[in-house]
């Protein structure tokens, strides 16, 4: 299950998963997000907020993942994957090639300075 929150005055998406990712998750996530980046233009900042990643429910929750990035990366100003995962924590080295955001890896318990730096109040 994907668990977010739309933090609109901000301008800012947070994504916890806490369960492997369905397809589902994908379809209700644009749901919310595509009328307000119509609206506004774009999300200032997205979090991914997890101490473990807990992968893919099946090779269709995947591609949903993978078309969901294709079809908003261009309209998400920066991305801070919070978690001491292994595999997130290379995140930002890996989708840096593929996504016009910004990207950084804070450790779990940052998720405060990592929540400054996408509202724009730190350098860190």
């Amino acid at each position: 299950m994907l668990r977010y929150d739309l933090l609109r005055e901000e301008s800012i998406l947070v994504l916890a998963p806490d369960k492997p990712l369905d397809a589902k998750d994908f379809e209700l996530l644009k749901n919310e997000i595509d009328p307000y980046i119509e609206q506004t233009g774009q999300l200032k900042g997205f979090m991914i907020c997890a101490e473990g990643f807990p992968g893919w429910e099946d090779f269709a929750a995947f591609l949903s993942h993978l078309q969901f990035i294709r079809g908003h990366h261009k309209n998400i100003g920066k991305v801070a994957a919070v978690t001491d995962s292994g595999f997130l924590s290379i995140l930002p080295k890996i989708a840096s090639h593929f996504v016009k955001a910004e990207i950084r890896h804070f450790p779990f318990e940052d998720r405060g300075v990592a929540m400054a730096w996408l509202k724009g109040s730190t350098e860190n």
